[in-house]
C-alpha cells in the first residue's frame, strides 16, 4: 500500500502556484491535471486558507467531475474547519478505496464523530493489510487517537508497531508517552531507556526520564537524568528549573538556589515565579529575612501574587511578628477568601496574639472550605480543650484521627478530653493506644492531667489481664 509524502514546495511547485494564480487573473491557460490541483489545494491548506482551497476544488471538479481525489480533499477541508459530519458524508459517498490517505482520513473523521468502534475496526484492517511499513502505519493511526486523548487505544496500536520495529524512535517516544498517560511509569521508563540505548544524546528522553522519576518520587534518579539532559543541552531552561525542583525535594536548598539562579538567566519570562522558588528555599533554611526579600521582589513584579503574600506572612509568623503577618494574610484573603490555607495562617496569627476566639473562627472557616485537614482539626480541638468545651474537643480530635492516625500525641489528647468528660473507660483505652506508640506518653499525660489517678490505676490493672 503506497503512503503519500508530505507536500513541499520546490521549483516545480512554485511554478505551479504561479501558473494557477496567473490563470485566476486571466493571464494563463486554465487546464490542470488532478495531481496539480491536489498540490495546489495542499499549498493553500498549509497556509490556512480554506476559502482558496474550496475554490480550487470547485474549479477542479468542473474539469474532472466526480474525481475521488478532489472529493477526498474536500472532506479534508471540512475536517480542518470542524465540520466532521460533512466530511463523513463526502467520504461515505466515495467508492471503497485502498488509498492510504483516504483510509486515514476516514479513521480520523470517525474518531472525531465518536464512532470509536468503527474507527478501530478500520484501523485494525489497515494494520492487517500492511506488512512492509507496519511501524509507521501504526504511528500514523496512533496520532489520530492521541489527538482526541484516546490513550489506551493509541497504546494498543503503538505496541503492535513496536513489536514490528523496536528501533523506530519516533514511535518509541509516543509509546513512552502513552504508558505515562496510562500511569504505567515503569514501562514508560523502560521505553525511554531503549531510546537512550539507540541514541545516548536524546535530550528529550533524558528529560522525560527525569519527569517520570520525579513522579515516582525517586529524586536521586530524577536529578541524574536532568543532569544528563543539561550536559547535552546546557541552555534547556525547562530541564534547569526541574533540576532545581529536585534539589528542593532533596532538601539541598543551597544547590536549589544556585540552579534557580541559573534558570533566571535562561528564562525570557518574568522572574516573579522564580523569586518565589528561591524564597521558599531560604524559608526552609530558616533565613526568613532573605526569604522575605525574595518574596517582596516577586510581589513587586506581580502585585496579584497570593503565594508571595502568604510566603511573607509565614516568615513573619515564624519570627513571631504576628501583627505584621496579619497584614499580609488579610491582603492574601482579599485576593482569594476561599483559600483554606490563608485562614489557617490567620488563625495562627490570632493564636500568637492570644486571641483564641478569633483563632477558632478562622480555623473553622478553613475547615469549612477544606474538611480534609487533620492538623487544623487538631488545632480546633486544642482550643476547645482550652475553653473547657470537652465534647467538641473529643469530636474534633476524633475527626483528626480519622484523617491521620499518626498525628503526634493525638491519642493522648483524646484520652485527656474523655477524662475531662468523666469518661474514664474511654480515656484509658486511648491512653493505652498512646502508650503503645510511645512509652514516654504516660509521663506527659500525667503532667498535663495530674488528676487522672483513676486512669493510671485502670492501666495498671489492664497490664495483668
Amino acid at each position: 500500500m503506497s503512503r503519500k509524502l508530505s507536500f513541499s514546495m520546490d521549483d516545480e511547485s512554485t511554478d505551479l502556484i504561479y501558473r494557477y494564480e496567473q490563470f485566476l487573473t486571466g493571464k494563463a491557460n486554465g487546464y490542470f491535471d488532478v495531481e496539480e490541483l491536489e498540490n495546489i489545494v495542499e499549498y493553500y491548506l498549509r497556509r490556512g486558507s480554506t476559502k482558496d482551497c474550496n475554490k480550487v476544488i470547485d474549479f477542479g471538479l468542473k474539469l474532472h467531475p466526480n474525481n475521488s481525489i478532489l472529493k477526498t480533499k474536500r472532506a479534508k477541508i471540512y475536517l480542518v474547519t470542524g465540520d466532521e459530519k460533512k466530511a463523513f458524508r463526502v467520504l461515505e459517498s466515495l467508492a471503497e478505496s485502498t488509498d492510504y490517505e483516504v483510509i486515514l482520513l476516514k479513521i480520523e473523521v470517525l474518531i472525531k464523530l465518536e464512532k470509536v468502534k468503527e474507527a478501530f475496526a478500520l484501523s485494525t484492517k489497515l494494520i492487517a493489510d500492511e506488512s512492509d511499513d507496519l511501524d509507521n502505519v501504526c504511528l500514523d493511526i496512533a496520532y489520530l487517537y492521541l489527538s482526541q486523548s484516546h490513550h489506551k487505544i493509541a497504546l494498543h496500536i503503538l505496541e503492535k508497531g513496536y513489536s514490528f520495529n523496536k528501533l523506530n524512535t519516533e514511535l518509541l517516544y509516543e509509546l513512552a508517552f502513552c504508558y505515562e498517560q496510562n500511569e504505567n511509569f515503569e514501562k514508560a521508563i523502560a521505553i525511554n531507556l531503549e531510546i537512550i540505548d539507540i541514541d545516548p544524546f536524546a535530550n528529550e528522553s533524558w528529560f522525560n526520564l527525569g519527569q517520570l522519576y520525579f513522579a515516582l518520587m525517586d529524586f536521586n534518579k530524577a536529578l541524574e537524568s536532568y543532569e544528563y539532559a543539561l550536559a547535552i543541552d546546557a541552555t534547556d531552561s525547562l530541564t534547569c528549573v526541574q533540576k532545581a525542583h529536585v534539589h528542593f525535594q532533596l532538601n539541598q536548598f543551597e544547590e536549589a538556589i544556585e540552579t534557580y539562579q541559573d534558570y533566571r538567566k535562561m528564562s525570557s519570562f518574568g522572574n516573579w515565579q522564580t523569586d518565589i522558588f528561591i524564597a521558599e528555599c531560604y524559608e526552609k533554611m530558616e533565613k526568613y529575612d532573605i526569604a522575605i526579600q525574595y518574596y517582596q521582589q516577586s510581589l513587586d513584579e506581580n502585585a496579584e501574587n497570593y503565594d508571595a503574600l502568604t510566603g511573607i506572612a509565614i516568615c513573619l509568623l515564624e519570627q513571631e511578628k504576628f501583627a505584621d503577618s496579619m497584614v499580609y494574610i488579610k491582603q492574601a484573603l482579599e485576593q482569594n477568601d476561599e483559600a483554606a490555607d490563608a485562614w489557617v495562617y490567620l488563625a495562627e496569627a490570632f493564636v500568637g496574639l492570644d486571641d483564641i476566639d478569633n483563632a477558632l473562627i478562622s480555623y473553622i472557616k478553613s475547615i469549612t472550605l477544606d474538611p480534609e485537614q487533620p492538623d487544623t482539626l487538631f488545632a480546633i480541638a486544642n482550643i476547645c480543650l482550652e475553653k473547657s468545651e470537652f465534647e467538641l474537643a473529643v469530636k474534633y480530635y476524633l475527626a483528626a484521627k480519622v484523617l491521620d492516625e499518626f498525628l503526634e500525641f493525638i491519642d493522648m489528647y483524646i484520652a485527656i478530653a474523655y477524662f475531662k468528660l468523666n469518661n474514664v473507660t474511654e480515656s484509658a483505652i486511648y491512653l493505652q493506644y498512646a502508650i503503645d506508640k510511645d512509652n514516654d506518653t504516660l509521663a506527659l499525660y500525667l503532667e498535663m492531667c495530674p488528676e487522672s489517678d483513676d486512669v493510671n490505676t485502670i492501666l495498671q490493672i489492664k497490664k495483668f489481664l
